[in-house]
């Protein structure tokens, strides 16, 4: 199955693909490489899942939002490619998770997105390097950021 077929049998639905609000491109080509800027966890109505992991939301809740950014992304990568089989692999995620300082579980939180570009780009082409990183604070008080690159086929 190609990547579009991947999603289509996961029945998800895409949020809207955001447009840069400051002086930079959501998505970029440089060669066979697309690099994107950090993505927020945008719901279909466009609504951004805010919080505090820690404070105000659990690991739990944290995983749907970095599943959602990894949505949002996908939702660039569309609009920018006109196809999800146009990407060859995941190359790299970097996840930012709105955490208080005692949380550890970032790199579980991030698993959501990664476990979508697994399941929609296989398990050999889905799978990238990654960080997950805590932060005290994220734009619009956004839960999780999630920046990623990927390889493009030639």
């Amino acid at each position: 199955m190609n990547s579009e077929q991947n999603f289509a049998k996961l029945n998800l639905q895409l949020p809207p693909a955001p447009k840069a609000v400051g002086l930079y491109k959501s998505a970029l080509v440089v060669g066979s490489m697309l690099y994107t800027s950090g993505h927020l966890p945008l719901l279909p109505n466009g609504q951004i899942i805010t919080g505090c992991i820690g404070q105000d939301a659990d690991e739990k809740a944290g995983f749907e939002a970095a599943r959602q950014a990894g949505l949002t992304i996908l939702a660039t990568l569309k609009r920018e490619l006109g196809s999800l089989d146009r990407i060859n692999r995941v190359v790299k995620l970097l996840g930012l998770v709105n955490c208080t300082s005692g949380f550890k579980g970032q790199p579980a939180v991030i698993n959501g997105c990664s476990e979508l570009m697994r399941d929609v780009f296989g398990e050999e082409n889905g799978i990238g390097t990654r960080n997950a990183v805590g932060v005290n604070s994220l734009p619009l008080g956004a839960m999780v950021e999630i920046e990623a690159i990927f390889e493009l086929r030639i």
